[in-house]
């Protein structure tokens, strides 16, 4: 008799989890620019020598937090699975509708830009108010896919990525002024 095998015990593959949000997020239509986009909408007129290059990078590191993927990938499930009509009833409808008093889809995006802190929250509700640029594409329900979650993960991305160009435009401005201290101190 041949002896059943040993379950491999779980381990996580952090690579395939980023390679999966970078890989679902394209599928569903949503590009890193876009998201880009919406970070110098929310940054240019604090720091008008702001690159798209600048927004890029700090998109990417926005998406490859762990914390970040997770929501990213939970979210997209969701609204697939909603689009399937494979929720409850009485979830698919809330879903399905984009209703205003369901507010799991915004607290999944709080989870994101909670990682960098208060000025991630007020981009978010800025940007979730505005719906600017790919926002506004996401939300169109005449469309056809349903993006309750999405919509809210990628103005969380841009506005983490936001918050965190803002936080380090100050480290750079405070050493700046260090150095002009030290500079006259020499002098």
């Amino acid at each position: 008799m041949e002896q059943p095998k040993a379950k491999v015990p779980y381990s996580l593959n952090s690579k395939k989890v980023a390679d999966a949000t970078k890989e679902w997020l394209h599928k569903r239509g949503v590009t890193t620019l876009e998201i880009a986009e919406l970070v110098m909408l929310l940054q240019q007129k604090y720091y008008p020598s702001l690159t798209m290059e600048e927004c890029i990078h700090n998109v990417e590191q926005v998406l490859s937090k762990r914390e970040v993927q997770n929501a990213v990938l939970t979210g997209i499930q969701l609204d697939i699975l909603a689009e399937q009509q494979l929720l409850i009833p009485e979830l698919q409808d809330m879903i399905s509708h984009d209703e205003g008093l369901y507010g799991v889809d915004e607290i999944l995006a709080f989870s994101i830009v909670n990682v960098y802190g208060s000025i991630g929250f007020t981009n978010y509700g800025y940007v979730d108010k505005l719906k600017p640029g790919v926002l506004d594409r996401l939300n169109d329900k005449s469309l056809g896919p349903c993006n309750t979650f999405l919509d809210d993960i990628v103005g969380a991305v841009a506005a983490s990525a936001s918050s965190r160009i803002a936080h380090r435009k100050q480290a750079e401005r405070e050493i700046e002024i260090e150095e002009e201290v030290t500079d006259k101190d020499n002098q």
